[in-house]
């Protein structure tokens, strides 16, 4: 079989099918490419052999780039190549991504986090600057070992620490300067919470009795269709931060739910987690989490 040949063929017949076709030449490029390089890994033959060997790579390259033009750099073929090896077991990527978020997920070992980083890229269209933003944050990561993408519950998304932008990183922030940092910042915290969050609130003013208090952030999730009430704290997760919580949450739920609404869910980010703190809280629908300023 003459390799160079068929993946000559596999490119051409690329290029003229996105001239005609222009809507859909991510899907074409996505299987161009994939197909260019299951074939290289065959004429080095075999993935092991292929994952080293750039000498029949430099051939084709020069033969490609003579013969087609720019596009066909070693870099690039190899970059085909190792799109083969990484991706033959993992779900078939969107035709939103285009070949450019394709390399930026590349640099990514663990099956699961290139499967997360393709839903949520399909999910939230992200730009390729978007997408490198997410890993080099290494936002799979801060989501937890055990968390998966079919799970159906607000803490699902909720990553560990959460990332917050603020002016002045070294500086120790009052919950107040914290506060309204994210409000500065509100399009960027919806986004690090994760999928579905919208704003609902800030300070949000409920009477308990003769008394106020005050709901730091209310955030609505239109994916699991209830409210989520959140409380920042710049201080170590305390027992007492629970009992406030509960309380909010039986707030909203007795005067902003609706019969159509689930279960309000509370978040408390703290500056740093207790756990046995934690341990005696049978709320299921309290979560922490701690934040890191950026």
């Amino acid at each position: 079989m003459n390799y160079y040949d068929e993946i000559k063929d596999v490119l051409v017949k690329n290029e003229v099918y996105k001239k005609v076709k222009d809507y859909s030449k991510n899907r074409s490029d996505l299987n161009t490419y994939f197909e260019v390089g299951r074939l290289i890994v065959e004429a080095q033959g075999g993935e092991e052999r292929a994952k080293y060997g750039n000498k029949l790579i430099k051939e084709y390259s020069e033969k490609l780039t003579k013969e087609l033009g720019k596009g066909y750099s070693i870099r690039n073929l190899a970059l085909m190549r190792k799109f083969y090896i990484k991706f033959k077991n993992v779900q078939t990527p969107s035709a939103q991504l285009s070949w450019s978020h394709i390399c930026e997920l590349l640099c990514l070992n663990n099956q699961y986090e290139m499967n997360y980083y393709i839903s949520i890229s399909s999910k939230l269209n992200l730009s390729v600057r978007e997408l490198r933003e997410k890993i080099k944050s290494k936002e799979y990561e801060r989501l937890g070992k055990n968390i998966k993408l079919e799970e159906s519950k607000v803490n699902s998304l909720i990553k560990n620490p959460i990332l917050i932008k603020v002016k002045n990183k070294n500086v120790k922030l009052t919950e107040y300067a914290l506060h309204q940092s994210i409000l500065e910042n509100m399009e960027d915290f919806l986004k690090e919470l994760g999928i579905g969050f919208t704003f609902a609130g800030s300070e949000v003013k409920i009477k308990f009795g003769d008394r106020y208090n005050y709901i730091d952030f209310l955030l609505f999730n239109y994916i699991y269709n209830c409210f989520i009430v959140i409380e920042f704290k710049v201080t170590e997760l305390k027992a007492e931060y629970i009992g406030q919580i509960i309380k909010y949450i039986g707030y909203v739920d007795k005067n902003m739910r609706k019969p159509f609404h689930e279960e309000t869910v509370g978040v408390i980010i703290c500056k740093k987690e207790n756990k046995y703190v934690m341990e005696y809280c049978t709320n299921p629908n309290i979560f922490t989490t701690t934040y890191e300023t950026v």
